[in-house]
């Protein structure tokens, strides 16, 4: 029996979209593009953003699902083609010949051996009217959107967005597009683009309300956040409340959202939103090198302490376990209060007690002090500080040596590299210049250190690295013998020269050895990539301490080089292995090796 009219083809497409559902044996399924005319690098957009094409691979290979495909493939190939400027395209998705458009998906074929995308892409469009009107003073739209120039979808996208750019940095936060007028021109293929701008009244900042459940007090968020109510709207102040916020570390997420409509006083308000991150962590850390054994620390952090975003760190070392040094160890804290002076300063508390075993000094100290934080960009800040130092020392100089220092600290952090644990590109520097007043027959001076560094890729997208390492230190005032061993220079381990015994360079003080008044230190590694997560390193470091606040060329020096291999942890940065030999100075120290989380530098 023949079944007509609705009901039949109503059970025949049923039937045909169950059998499209059955699993099925595609054999062989060929899909091809064909795009002549089009550049090569044109036609792999155009199989990358083929739906029909990936299909087979992501599994679907049913009749029904490669239909679907291709049917999507129109307007996405033609989204593409408009976006590289071929504004009169002619695209055929055939499925065995039949072309997809004019198949009934209620009849799909039962099968699909074939898929053939032939594009014609036609002539490349150029610009022939290219406005945007009106534009803010100073706001300069790209040099690709002007008459002659070839036109895309792109570049129109930009030009708009150049526009409202420049109207919302000029306070015209509600700026938008009015009418717009797209026009092609097949004949000379050219495409006309007139966009007009609305951009609304000039607004100033109102209110900002405080929005989602967060155990950081509303009044220390406001104090944090320093909103600028009263002045002219600006998105560069909105990206830096939100960036102020984030930099206290208590929040998983900082929202802050403008409100759709102005005020009828010209003003316009925010909606800030927060979730808090957990208030506790706890983070473990090791380093193993030959001579000086293990090296364990812990590092416990406890957020939004009192309800204003404080931030306690407290941290514990334990040193030298199974080296050739006594076993030692540091406690320390600090505690930073952001809202305490203002949105870009911060109040820290820092305190810590240490016992150093070092093969040419030992000491007990103890520091207590406080300091403000001055945070000028996310790369740039500025630290000062003044606190009570108490040591007792033994070393070349004397055993049982007291030292009592009343000391300002101050410290510049820039850091302009591209990943903090495993940088290719950009630099790093650290300076500080700490004063010390003498206490109780102390003596009174000042110590200067920096740390610079630098990252060059060479265009390798991060595969090929050369970086570099340059290291000072200088203390001036009173003679070596007056001075604190801790504040003295010396040469040799992971930090300084790799392949020569840690702090093995000094000054010869009778039979013994004292840390020096200078120091310059120097490294340099070559990194490159064998696999995505294999790395091998060369390295060469150099080091030299001199008995005078500067280096002079009687000063001893001494030198180490190497291999290592890194393995890439994701975030935690690479796992290192470093083998080092020394290569110049006296030292009885022989191969080293050192590993550890993190490159060396």
């Amino acid at each position: 029996m023949k079944l007509t009219g609705p009901l039949g083809v109503l059970l025949r497409g049923l039937a045909t979209a169950a059998i499209a559902l059955l699993p099925t044996t595609t054999l062989a399924l060929e899909a091809v593009l064909t795009a002549p005319g089009a550049s090569e690098e044109l036609q792999d957009r155009l199989r990358q953003s083929s739906s029909a094409l990936s299909a087979p691979a992501r599994g679907q290979d049913s009749p029904l699902e490669l239909l679907s495909a291709a049917l999507s493939d129109y307007r996405t190939l033609v989204q593409v083609l408009y976006d590289a400027g071929h504004f009169s395209p002619v695209i055929h998705i055939r499925l065995d010949g039949r072309e997809a458009a004019g198949i009934d998906p209620f009849f799909t074929p039962e099968k699909i051996g074939r898929i053939e995308i032939a594009v014609d892409p036609g002539p490349a469009f150029r610009f022939g009217t290219a406005r945007v009107e009106p534009l803010s003073a100073g706001t300069r739209l790209p040099e690709g959107f002007a008459t002659g120039q070839p036109a895309t979808t792109g570049t129109i996208r930009d030009a708009a967005q150049t526009g409202i750019t420049g109207w919302r940095e000029a306070g015209y936060a509600k700026v938008r597009i009015g009418d717009q007028r797209i026009r092609v021109r097949h004949a000379p293929a050219e495409l006309d683009a007139d966009i007009r701008l609305l951009p609304g009244p000039k607004l100033r900042f109102g209110q900002m309300y405080v929005q989602g459940d967060s155990d950081v007090t509303p009044k220390a968020i406001a104090r944090i956040a320093g909103f600028p109510s009263g002045e002219v709207y600006s998105p560069d102040q909105v990206q830096r409340v939100g960036t102020r916020l984030r930099r206290t570390g208590a929040f998983a997420l900082v929202s802050v959202t403008e409100h759709e409509t102005p005020n009828p006083d010209g003003t316009l308000d925010f909606d800030a939103t927060f979730e808090d991150l957990p208030k506790r962590r706890i983070t473990f850390g090791a380093e193993l090198s030959s001579r000086d054994g293990l090296d364990l620390s812990a590092i416990w952090i406890h957020r939004n302490l009192f309800g204003a975003a404080e931030r306690l760190r407290l941290e514990a070392t334990v040193r030298n376990i199974g080296g050739t040094e006594d076993i030692d160890g540091r406690i320390g804290f600090r505690l930073d209060r952001p809202d305490r002076l203002g949105p870009d300063d911060s109040i820290f508390y820092i305190g810590e007690a240490e016992r150093r075993n070092r093969t040419h000094y030992q000491i007990t100290r103890a520091v207590l002090g406080i300091g403000a934080r001055r945070t000028f960009s996310d790369t740039l800040y500025a630290e000062a500080g003044i606190g009570l130092s108490y040591g007792d020392a033994d070393d070349a100089y004397g055993t049982g040596r007291k030292f009592r220092y009343l000391g300002l600290r101050t410290a510049l952090e820039w850091d302009e590299r591209d990943n903090k644990v495993s940088a290719t590109r950009g630099f790093y520097i650290n300076a500080g210049l700490d004063p010390f007043i003498g206490l109780s027959g102390t003596k009174s001076g000042a110590r200067l250190t920096a740390d610079g560094r630098a990252y060059w890729d060479f265009n390798t997208e991060g595969r090929f690295v050369l970086a570099g390492r340059l290291q000072l230190g200088s203390v001036f005032g009173p003679s070596q013998s007056d001075i604190s061993p801790e504040l003295l220079f010396f040469s040799g381990g992971a930090g300084t020269v790799r392949g020569q015994p840690y702090e093995s360079l000094g000054l010869p003080v009778g039979g013994n050895t004292a840390g020096g008044k200078s120091f310059v230190g120097l490294s340099t590694e070559i990194r490159g990539k064998v696999t995505e997560k294999i790395s091998l390193v060369g390295f060469y470091d150099f080091g030299t301490v001199g008995a005078s606040s500067f280096i002079t060329s009687g000063s001893d020096s001494h030198a180490g080089a190497g291999l290592g291999i890194r393995y890439d942890l994701g975030g935690l940065g690479p796992l290192r292995l470093d083998l080092a030999y020394p290569t110049s100075g006296k030292t009885d120290g022989g191969l080293q090796f050192y590993l550890g989380i993190g490159q060396a530098f």
